[in-house]
């Protein structure tokens, strides 16, 4: 389960970039397509759980966990539209480190300096990425920088709502934050969808489909499945394989083609990520005192 949810993860970038090629707009690709995977998920989640009730305490979380996942829409399908599958994938491989970075600015946990090491080698990956990617804020250099923000949007919504997922099924907290996210998406969204046409031909709709019950819909069930089974710690590890399979992905599918500064600062971007998970892990391995 988890390497399926993985792989359905890593197609998504390839299958959003071909949607955005063959006629899609990005606001309204991802606003239609979450409406769609909303109302799978509401279905499924109601006949599980019967009820989407939290906590009035909680509803700021919740609010927070949805505004994050928002931006990250809309950082993630522009990003796809200005850059390459493949650099967007390399970017995305950012997200632990931002994650580290914003528990740091809450104050919500003390990082050694092994942290920062790892920090300095990913984001010195990333600039080589963008170097390597192109020049000009409206072309590739302005989707890298917004990819690196659906990086930043998607670690802030992983730290929002880690503290809901200790009190609630992630299925019914996964529900609430995906409809309210999508609330504000949908009338940004509104001129797109106005203007969007659908004379597509089977194999954008086949992708459409694909984008809607793989990587939301799909990927909720397994994911979250696999974690209550064999947990957290083991599922991170599969999670740090999802930017290698984009970027395969990418290159053959869409047939993309990778600077060389692009693969030495993605091969950075993996060995700070590696470092960061081995300095994690070497702790527990320390009897306690």
């Amino acid at each position: 389960m988890l390497l399926g949810t993985v792989l359905l993860w890593a197609l998504n970038i390839t299958v959003t970039k071909y949607m955005f090629l063959h006629g899609w707009s990005p606001l309204a690709y991802g606003t239609i397509r979450y409406a769609a995977a909303i109302a799978l998920f509401w279905a499924f989640t109601y006949r599980r759980e019967r009820s989407f009730r939290v906590a009035r305490a909680d509803l700021p979380l919740v609010l927070l966990a949805a505004l994050a996942l928002f931006l990250n829409q809309v950082c993630f399908v522009y990003g796809v539209e200005l850059a390459s599958a493949s650099t967007v994938a390399l970017m995305l491989g950012s997200t632990p480190v931002f994650i580290g970075l914003i528990t740091v600015v809450l104050r919500l946990e003390r990082l050694a300096g092994a942290f920062w090491m790892a920090a300095l080698i990913t984001f010195a990956g990333v600039g080589l990425v963008a170097a390597g990617s192109g020049s000009g804020f409206s072309g590739s250099l302005g989707g890298d920088l917004i990819a690196l923000c659906a990086a930043l949007t998607w670690a802030g919504y992983t730290v929002s709502i880690a503290p809901l997922l200790r009190r609630y099924s992630p299925f019914r907290i996964s529900a609430l934050v995906l409809a309210i996210g999508w609330v504000p998406l949908a009338l940004l969204s509104v001129g797109q969808v106005r203007d969007q046409g659908f004379s597509f031909g089977w194999t954008v709709w086949l992708g459409f489909a694909y984008a809607v019950v793989g990587p939301l819909f799909l990927t909720n069930i397994l994911w979250f499945t696999a974690i209550d089974r064999v947990g957290p710690a083991r599922a991170s590890l599969f999670s740090n394989l999802q930017p290698f399979f984009a970027v395969f992905f990418a290159l053959v599918l869409l047939s993309e083609t990778l600077h060389s500064l692009e693969l030495v600062g993605g091969v950075l971007i993996f060995a700070g990520i590696a470092y960061e998970r081995l300095w994690r892990r070497t702790p527990a391995r320390v009897p306690p005192e």
